[in-house]
């Protein structure tokens, strides 16, 4: 054998390696391609379906939340109530890619376009909703209230972002939505026995709760107490009484405080009468729990100073008021050192006014004074009421979820600490 043909054989040998390697190669490569296309199918599948039993429980990723406001798909809507005056929006990422995680109890926001009724122009509307579901892979969900005109002001426009939800967002619409945030979420630091308390449409962040520990097949004891006017109100019913039939760890007290007719204690609702602490003194057992408490105004006021009252540490105790647009502190802020005069300038408005040190923000302080900001969840998570600060400094109760641009503030979370001159 001459020396040329060996170097042939062995060229060829190598070439024969290198081709098997690079056959190995694409087979792996298509099957990647194989498996991103199932993925891709599976979630078109999702878009496409009409009926929420199709929904699947899987295990929920590490995804890390994303930046911004990225398009959703409502993929089903369903009326909760009797009254259909709640509605639930499931929805689906456009994109198909799986959702990250969030922590129970906390909110979406949305970025809506909605019609001026004066201008008839779209205008960007920025609201947060409260998730009212377990943390999914594949879907979110939320409840949201049809708002009303109030009773003693007939003439005054229902509320803006719920009507609009309502009427306008159906199956198949598009919407922006911003990663889940917010301060009022589960905490599971220590395993203790929870008490959800949940008045009105205060019941979604409570459901994504208890759905959540549920699932999860927790031996943590539960017990929710619900209140609403009546049967027309009552969210979920069946699917809570599902709960307490499964769960022994799970106990469901229901409270109508105006029940019609129809409406069976003890089938229905457990108890006549508002959510309060005799009924939570006279139904818990003396022990340590954790409480979380969403619900309106009036009765976050008497229900939380009673908590305390009661002897119930305030960090025990976790609450907001009717969802992430109006969150409460049971622990006022301190006080800056200066107890001297402070003035707010709103340099647009052209207001200058004494700061009222009662004030809790700076956004509740412009609205006390009517001056109109920009505002959507006032927790300091959407930065919707950023605004510039030309003279001055503030001081925040929480620490922002926002990102604040150099020389800004979140008036929603922030106090003044000097005279302040602010581009509103």
């Amino acid at each position: 054998m001459t020396t040329g043909i060996l170097a042939l054989i062995i060229l060829s040998a190598i070439l024969a390696q290198v081709a098997i390697v690079m056959l190995i190669g694409l087979y792996r490569r298509k099957g990647q391609y194989r498996n991103l296309d199932e993925s891709r199918s599976k979630a078109q599948t999702l878009i496409e379906t009409h009926a929420p039993a199709t929904f699947v429980a899987a295990p929920v990723t590490d995804n890390l939340p994303w930046e911004g406001f990225r398009e959703f798909m409502v993929q089903h809507r369903e009326f909760e109530d009797s009254n259909r005056s709640i509605c639930s929006f499931y929805l689906v990422p456009v994109d198909g890619n799986p959702l990250p995680a969030f922590r129970p109890g906390q909110f979406l926001t949305f970025k809506l376009a909605i019609e001026d009724s004066v201008t008839h122009q779209p205008k960007t509307v920025v609201r947060c909703y409260s998730l009212s579901d377990a943390p999914r892979p594949d879907y979110y969900r939320i409840s949201i209230k049809r708002i009303p005109a109030a009773a003693d002001r007939p003439d005054a426009p229902p509320g803006l972002s719920s009507s609009f939800f309502h009427d306008h967002v159906q199956e198949k619409s598009r919407i922006l939505v911003k990663a889940a945030s917010g301060h009022f979420h589960l905490v599971e630091d220590e395993p203790l026995p929870i008490v959800l308390i949940g008045g009105g449409i205060g019941i979604t962040p409570m459901l994504s709760i208890l759905n959540t520990l549920l699932k999860d097949e927790t031996d943590r004891e539960i017990w929710l107490y619900y209140g609403v006017s009546n049967g027309g109100e009552h969210v979920m019913k069946e699917h809570l009484q599902k709960l307490a039939r499964a769960h022994d760890n799970f106990h469901l007290h229901v409270c109508y405080s105006e029940p019609n007719e129809n409406d069976l204690q003890g089938d229905d609702y457990q108890h006549t009468g508002r959510v309060g602490i005799p009924l939570l003194r006279t139904t818990l057992k003396l022990k340590h729990y954790q409480f979380y408490v969403c619900g309106p105004g009036p009765m976050m006021e008497s229900l939380v100073p009673g908590l305390e009252d009661w002897g119930v540490d305030s960090g025990d105790i976790y609450y907001e008021s009717f969802g992430p647009a109006s969150i409460i502190k049971h622990e006022k802020t301190p006080l800056s050192a200066t107890t001297q005069p402070i003035t707010v300038t709103f340099s647009r408005s052209g207001k200058s006014i004494l700061w009222d040190f009662d004030a809790d923000s700076l956004l509740e302080f412009a609205d006390a004074n009517d001056i109109e900001v920009e505002s959507g969840c006032r927790a300091g998570s959407c930065g919707t009421c950023q605004t510039a600060m030309k003279i001055g400094a503030v001081d925040y109760n929480q620490e922002p979820d926002a990102d604040v641009a150099p020389g800004h503030c979140l008036l929603c979370i922030s106090t003044p600490t000097s005279d302040l001159t602010l581009d509103a």
